[in-house]
């Protein structure tokens, strides 16, 4: 039987600047992709997978999200509050850490949905990691197979899976899907407050203990309407996950 982590942070307390107007009355996370809100597209895959407990955390608009996820049983919801001060992506995993427990967990953004391939990815994901190795494994797309993408790429990845920065001025094949599992010790040595996951990713890099697997599929990044159309256009009648 195949390993899945029993946890998932889910992180949904992004201000949603980028998807204006649509985010004017609500959250990102509730923004409708085939009449269905974002997250969850995240939270049903996250369930299919095996996952028992997912963290959310919330800041803008947060009662509406909270009210949204009130109710849901699979998996089952703790909400981490940052509507006092928002943490960014790596302050955000660091609130919630005690809520996440000491083995390793997933890292899932609420905008990241894709179509599957053969195999379901957080599975294959799952199966890649190897906490002997690794204090990060991400999922990376061909950013130039990926919708709603528009950047230069984010890493270069050895035959082994092992990752390294783009360097500057030159584009990179992958591009991060949002989506990780991160092994607690990641966070070792965190600073307090808000800062970024990539502070942590710079660090591993650093130990040789940053991995990645390609994502088997169609990545989405919905981070605006016109991405979220193209979505719509593309989906039509396949299945997102």
């Amino acid at each position: 039987m195949t390993w899945v982590p029993k946890t998932a942070m889910v992180l949904a307390a992004g201000l949603g600047v980028r998807m204006r107007p649509l985010t004017d009355a609500v959250p990102k996370p509730l923004v409708r992709l085939q009449q269905r809100p974002l997250i969850d597209h995240v939270l049903d895959k996250l369930a299919e997978a095996g996952v028992e407990k997912a963290v959310v955390n919330v800041h803008y608009r947060a009662d509406q999200l909270i009210s949204h996820l009130k109710g849901r049983e699979r998996p089952q919801i703790e909400i981490s509050d940052e509507r006092d001060t928002l943490l960014d992506t790596g302050g955000g995993v660091q609130k919630a850490l005690p809520l996440l427990g000491s083995e390793p967990f997933l890292i899932h953004n609420s905008d990241s949905v894709w179509v599957e391939g053969v195999q379901p990815n957080i599975l294959r994901l799952a199966r890649a990691f190897d906490p002997e190795r690794m204090d990060c494994l991400m999922l990376l797309a061909l950013a130039s197979g990926s919708v709603g993408y528009e950047g230069r790429g984010d890493f270069v990845m050895s035959p082994d899976g092992l990752l390294r920065r783009r360097p500057e001025r030159e584009l990179a094949p992958f591009v991060f899907t949002g989506v990780s599992i991160a092994h607690p010790r990641l966070f070792a040595n965190a600073p307090d407050g808000a800062f970024s996951l990539n502070k942590l990713w710079d660090e591993a890099i650093a130990k040789g203990r940053l991995y990645g697997i390609r994502l088997d599929g169609i990545w989405m990044h919905i981070g605006t309407p016109a991405a979220l159309s193209e979505a719509e256009q593309l989906l039509g009648g396949s299945h997102a996950a």
